[in-house]
């Protein structure tokens, strides 16, 4: 009797597990890459388009039924092959839509209420069926083929900009998913499982890259502005925090400086490795050619040799630590090379000059690699024209340690102190003794690489082809595409979203639905918001709160927004010098603080820390009542607090403590109603 009992347990446990893998393979094969709704549109409005020869960029504005607008920056991809109809001029058939921002306005043209909303890298698709299976094959390091026509739905964005947070639980969520519910299933289950998020989350993390690399470009190359600088600090940092844990969770009010500082570490970065690399080739005789993007930065650099150096260098000693290749002096395949190669005048030491130079000789110049200059520690070699697996096997050594460590073995760091101890020497001795073994991914410098060959129109096309093409080989992502079949992609995209955004079930109607998503802050307490999370979650993002909409909506929108405008402005100001009257324009600073004495009793008590110590820092009489008009009015006790603390300030002369403390003994002032301030401007948008 115990023993059919036995039986019966051991079915229905198995019968359950069966049930899980199967519920995990459906979402994961058939969802779509993210959580995140997509989008919709209405009438559309097309500005036109220049094309001139000289231009790299363009900007395209079209708005949106119900008070948004879609921004999209189009490139010119002179570096391959045209992915529209041949019948189309040539100039105009080089140009692909590259990245789109939807910027939801409120339907004026004052900056305070704008929020920005979806990104879309034109060139991130819903991978095919075969390209998500052969993503969950373990130890396949390696593209299986082009994804052929994008679909008919509306693209899929990386990121929503204003729900940032729902990435963090949405990653939370599936780690403990693998770890509780599928890791026990054995190896071959967890494998998988694991290759298919990681192959997935790389392929996200490329478009983001390239996103970046397009956003910056956009903004230091070309004309009007896309952005504002505060816009375009949010979505650079919001997009480079993706690649941490919870990087989402990361307030606005530190997105510029991380942004900053992010930006001060790559040119740290290159510069190193530009140096590096450069005394590297120096020493060894080698030519060193920058590759530059078309801001003028240098992120990729080429190595050449003179084919003339050959035979008296040959038996040379050759170092090949960063460079890691093998040496060119012993190579016998240089003598009679029948590879890309092209004709150049140098100097006496190899130097490129122009033909008019004394003393210039021509030379034939053979490429014997290319590297990432942005990768932290070393040079990364992308390309070895001698060997194309010299860069994959590289490449693989860190990805294949970690799948066998963790997958097959089930080594932990946190757990196995052998492993612990082992792997930390391991990894100090390669990183600090620059061995291109173990290193941190290609991923950044190689989808940077390949936006760098689409743009560059320097490049002699026959070494554009061979770089491209060895290049797909070191890509370790099945569902990776091709530049070409991404800017057919791109271009199909970018139709599929200006036809969804035609629609009246569109994305008019997603505009409705988040803006009263947007309302459940406004309407409930933590406690109920952090229930309602919970419950998308637990539900793969299907449930999703939403507010009715009701008369007033937008007005109370408007009031939330402007009111978190003006309270970000305030304590950036506050956190800033103390010369405020010098470093700030302080008509701005007493726009933002009556605007917080009109709705104070909205604010909370970030504001309230922030307009005390706004009064401490400026000698304006006008500016110093703004704050305190402000504090007297708000309801929070924080506002009630600073006061005090202001009215104990030894530092103030007494006729200050006597004006502080006249606010302090003052009856809280009722404020006008919420849509008292929701006046539409009718002037000429002002970039913040």
């Amino acid at each position: 009797m115990g023993y059919r009992k036995m039986r019966l347990c051991r079915a229905r446990r198995s019968g359950h597990r069966t049930n899980v893998l199967v519920l995990f393979l459906f979402i994961s094969l058939f969802s779509p890459v993210s959580f995140f709704p997509r989008s919709a549109h209405a009438q559309i409005q097309t500005k036109s388009a220049d094309t001139a020869v000289d231009q790299i960029f363009r900007l395209e504005r079209i708005p949106v039924d119900g008070g948004a607008e879609l921004i999209t920056i189009h490139a010119r991809l002179d570096g391959i092959d045209s992915p529209l109809d041949e019948i189309q001029s040539p100039k105009v058939s080089k140009w692909v839509p590259l990245v789109t921002v939807l910027r939801d306005t409120l339907g004026d043209l004052s900056p305070e209420n704008d929020r920005l909303r979806y990104v879309w890298p034109l060139t991130y698709t819903r991978p095919t069926l075969g390209q998500r299976f052969a993503g969950a094959i373990p130890f396949l390091y390696s593209r299986v083929g082009n994804k052929k026509h994008a679909s008919a739905k509306a693209p899929p964005p990386v990121l929503d900009l204003a729900a940032t947070d729902r990435d963090v639980w949405n990653k939370v969520f599936w780690t403990a998913l693998q770890t509780l519910l599928l890791d026990p299933y054995g190896t071959p289950v967890k494998a998988s499982t694991r290759a298919y998020e990681r192959n997935i989350a790389a392929y996200r993390k490329s478009h983001i890259i390239r996103a970046l690399s397009v956003l910056s470009l956009y903004q230091a190359v070309e004309g009007p502005a896309a952005f504002s600088d505060s816009e375009l600090s949010e979505i650079q940092a919001r997009l480079r925090l993706t690649d941490k844990t919870f990087g989402g969770l990361v307030g606005d009010l530190h997105l510029a400086r991380y942004n900053d500082r992010q930006i001060t570490l790559g040119r740290d970065l290159r510069g190193h490795n530009w140096e590096l690399l450069r005394q590297r080739a120096e020493a060894e005789s080698l030519s060193f050619e920058p590759l530059q993007m078309p801001d003028g930065s240098v992120t990729h650099a080429l190595l050449w040799v003179a084919k003339s150096e050959l035979e008296p260098n040959q038996g040379r000693r050759y170092d090949s630590r960063f460079l890691n290749i093998s040496s060119p002096w012993s190579d016998k395949r240089l003598f009679t090379w029948q590879g890309y190669s092209e004709k150049r005048f140098v100097d006496s030491e190899n130097h490129p000059v122009s033909p008019e130079t004394p003393g210039a000789r021509e030379t034939e110049m053979i490429p014997l690699a290319l590297y990432g200059l942005d990768n932290p520690k070393i040079p990364m070699l992308l390309v070895d024209f001698r060997d194309g697996l010299n860069p994959k096997k590289r490449e693989m050594s860190r990805r294949a340690l970690q799948d066998v460590t963790r997958n097959v073995l089930s080594l932990s760091r946190f757990g196995d102190l052998p492993y612990f101890l082992g792997r930390t020497i391991f990894d100090f001795v390669t990183g600090r003794r620059g061995i291109d073994f173990n290193q941190p991914s290609r991923l950044y410098t190689y989808s940077q690489l390949k936006l760098l060959l689409s743009l560059n129109q320097s490049l002699d096309p026959g070494l554009r082809e061979q770089i491209g093409r060895r290049l797909e080989k070191v890509s370790l992502n099945p569902m990776e595409n091709d530049l070409q079949a991404e800017a057919k992609l791109a271009t199909e995209q970018y139709a599929a979203l200006l036809a969804y955004a035609k629609r009246p079930d569109g994305l008019p109607r997603k505009l409705d639905r988040d803006r009263r998503v947007e309302m459940v802050a406004l309407e409930h307490g933590r406690a109920e918001q952090i229930f309602f999370r919970v419950a998308n979650i637990l539900s793969f993002g299907k449930y999703v709160h939403r507010e009715k909409a009701e008369p007033g909506m937008e007005a109370r929108i408007d009031v939330a927004r402007r009111l978190a405008y003006h309270t970000r402005f305030l304590r950036q100001v506050a956190k800033s010098s103390p010369q405020i009257d010098v470093v700030w324009n302080l008509a701005e600073v007493k726009h933002s603080l009556q605007f917080i004495v009109e709705h104070a009793t909205d604010a909370d008590a970030k504001i309230a820390t922030a307009a005390a110590k706004i009064f401490l820092r400026t000698q304006d009489g006008e500016t110093r009542r703004f704050c305190l008009e402000g504090l007297s009015r708000m309801t929070n006790p924080k506002a009630r607090s600073e006061l005090l603390r202001l009215s104990q300030q030894k530092d103030l002369d007494q006729a200050d403590k006597d004006l502080v403390i006249s606010y302090l003994k003052m009856p809280r002032q009722p404020t006008e109603p919420l849509a008292a301030s929701n006046e539409k401007s009718n002037g000429t948008r002002v970039d913040q």
